[in-house]
């Protein structure tokens, strides 16, 4: 009882409500889509050195069209790669292969990731370069890519139409790459 009159009698404190923090407003992309059209690709593999120019489009984290044309502007090679995967289409050879990451991943080093698409295909590079040169190892083989980046276009009208594949022979992943 002692304790009870001790502490009723001692200076009273003004009660002060507990402050609530700032609620955290997520940032709003830079961008919803990217479009690079003429980039110059130098693909190598071995000692064989395979120019080409790409248009990329890119819907955020939605989807990811890569076009590769080679001389006389004939598309060779279409990637559309998802968060899911990636199809890739040899346009040239009327075959394709369709792979998630987790597979890809198995062939190749580095790891390939939806991000590191969506970053390769948008410009958005962690280096912030206007270059990139990706370098992956096949197994014993290695390959590298390099890629200068033209201007890009963001928050314009993209049109991206799936490729049918009922004209293309479904191969294997090994055999694409």
């Amino acid at each position: 009882m002692a304790v009870l009159v001790l502490a009723g009698c001692g200076a009273k404190k003004k009660a002060v409500a507990p402050q609530e923090p700032e609620p955290v407003v997520p940032e709003e992309p830079a961008w919803h889509t990217c479009i690079i059209q003429g980039a110059q690709v130098v693909f190598r593999h071995d000692d064989e050195t395979y120019p080409a120019t790409a248009n990329m489009q890119v819907v955020r984290d939605s989807m990811c069209i890569i076009s590769v044309t080679a001389i006389l502007g004939i598309e060779v090679l279409r990637i559309e790669a998802t968060p899911d995967g990636v199809l890739g289409i040899d346009k040239l050879h009327g075959r394709y292969a369709r792979a998630t990451y987790d597979e890809i991943n198995r062939l190749v080093t580095p790891e390939m990731t939806w991000e590191i698409m969506q970053q390769i295909c948008s410009a958005e590079l962690p280096t912030g370069s206007e270059n990139a040169r990706l370098r992956y190892s096949l197994g014993k083989e290695q390959a590298s890519l390099d890629i200068r980046y033209p201007a890009r276009r963001l928050d314009v009208p993209v049109r991206m139409t799936a490729t049918r594949l009922d004209r293309y022979q479904q191969i294997d992943l090994r055999k694409l790459l």
